[in-house]
């Protein structure tokens, strides 16, 4: 006897599938592509170059700041040592000013006045920087040489038989600068014969030798007498 079988009605509903993958249908919904972002990575030449540029014209501007902020403090020292001197003696002449409303030009008592400077000569022996200090407690300097005429006139009020330290010296490598910071014209040297000679003596005299007046080269630490020069007092 043959068995029964029995089938049953089954009905299959189309799904999507497990894996979860859209169709293309217009119904389904669109992505935003994310965007990639990128590491950063080394600076680029140009930005390196302007960063060097930069770095240097910031040490160019510092280096000349140092520089005339010593200049301006160097000035109103002077100023200021200046200022504090008071002369209780002038002797005036009316001339020219080269400074408004002033017709007056001074120098104080016992100073030899020539051009716009005074001139005073100090008998007391010193070393070359000691003479300058005797000076710069005066408000002047060492006498400066830029001309025969002032050579002459300066000659002409001195012994000829003592020497004079004048604010002529060589911090080295002969280079010879003058203490009021004006430049050394070779054109307009007073130089004794085969002098400058030795490049220890970095100060400079003034003397009458046998040849008449002249420089020469000595040593700074040597005691001589010295001429001492500041500018005119307008009134």
């Amino acid at each position: 006897m043959a068995s029964e079988i029995t089938y049953a009605e089954v009905k299959f509903k189309n799904e999507s599938n497990s894996s979860g993958t859209y169709s293309d249908s217009a119904t389904a919904p669109k992505l935003k592509p994310t965007p990639h972002l990128s590491k950063p990575g080394r600076p680029s030449l140009l930005f390196t170059s302007l960063m060097t540029l930069f770095l240097l014209l910031a040490i160019t501007f510092l280096v000349a700041f140092i520089f005339y902020f010593q200049k301006y403090s160097q000035l109103l020292e002077e100023k200021k040592v200046t200022k504090n001197i008071t002369y209780t003696e002038l002797s005036c002449t009316k001339d020219y000013s080269p400074i408004e409303d002033k017709v007056w030009s001074c120098c104080p008592k016992d100073w030899k006045p020539f051009s716009s400077h005074c001139y005073f000569t100090v008998s007391d022996s010193a070393s070359w920087s000691g003479s300058e200090e005797k000076c710069s407690r005066m408000g002047a300097h060492l006498m400066v040489i830029h001309s025969q005429e002032e050579q002459d006139f300066i000659t002409k009020i001195l012994d000829a038989k003592a020497a004079y330290y004048i604010g002529l010296s060589d911090p080295g490598h002969r280079q010879w600068r003058w203490v009021d910071q004006t430049p050394y014209n070779e054109s307009a040297t007073f130089w004794h014969p085969d002098e400058p000679n030795d490049n220890k003596e970095q100060c400079v005299m003034i003397n009458h030798p046998y040849s008449g007046w002249g420089w020469n080269d000595v040593l700074c630490s040597g005691k001589q007498k010295s001429v001492c020069q500041m500018k005119k007092i307008y009134l």
